[in-house]
């Protein structure tokens, strides 16, 4: 019996860490098993609901911040807190600020990434770069780097961003819109075949769900 390519979805932002804890399995599968991921970025919650965060119950960010580290733990995941932070937001009082030059750029180097054919790399390997403790990963030839270990020309990608923002901020909101059609709204959100997995810990359910659909391995 002949076998099919797969093809599903990852929503990802980089402000997520769920999703930082989620890539790079995803990536892995994708080389085991024979099936390909498209790569769809999306701005955080901050930055798409400024709100939410200030309107939310206020254990949920501590909760989130235990959960984050002992699955890092876990995972034998290496976790630190982004600096800078991709979103620039006052943790006391919640508050997101008007300007926000780092998630936007990240942003579109993913959408570009994606466009250029290698998003699902970059996005690990950047990742790896904001939630692994390397202080000023938006400066110097750190984005660069990561681009490279993609596969990327890094140069090639921050022409991209330079040149076509708009087209990328629109494709980025078409993936806002593609992830709600879904069924979601949060990050990682794996879609398969129409069906929304969300969450670094529904990586083994989706990959049940492409087995049944006749998933092999490479």
């Amino acid at each position: 019996m002949s076998s099919m390519t797969l093809h599903a979805d990852l929503f990802f932002s980089f402000r997520s860490p769920y999703s930082y804890l989620a890539v790079g399995r995803y990536r892995a599968l994708a080389q085991q098993y024979d099936f390909s991921i498209r790569l769809r970025t999306v701005m955080p919650l901050a930055i798409r609901d400024p709100q939410f965060f200030a309107r939310g119950n206020p254990l949920m960010m501590p909760y989130v911040l235990a959960d984050v580290q002992r699955m890092a733990d876990y995972l034998g995941l290496p976790l630190a807190w982004p600096d800078p932070d991709p979103v620039v937001q006052d943790l006391e009082t919640r508050a997101i600020a008007a300007e926000q030059p780092h998630i936007r750029h990240i942003s579109r180097l993913g959408e570009a990434a994606e466009r250029l054919g290698e998003g699902l790399a970059f996005a690990h390997e950047a990742a790896q770069l904001i939630w692994r403790g390397t202080r000023g990963w938006n400066e110097g030839d750190h984005l660069a780097g990561a681009a490279a270990r993609a596969g990327l020309d890094g140069q090639a990608l921050q022409d991209m961003v330079a040149s076509e923002a708009a087209t990328l901020d629109d494709g980025i909101e078409q993936n806002h819109a593609a992830l709600e059609a879904a069924g979601h709204w949060g990050v990682p959100t794996l879609v398969f075949d129409g069906e929304p997995f969300f969450g670094q810990d529904r990586i083994d359910i989706a990959l049940w769900r492409m087995k049944q659909a006749g998933l092999q391995e490479r």
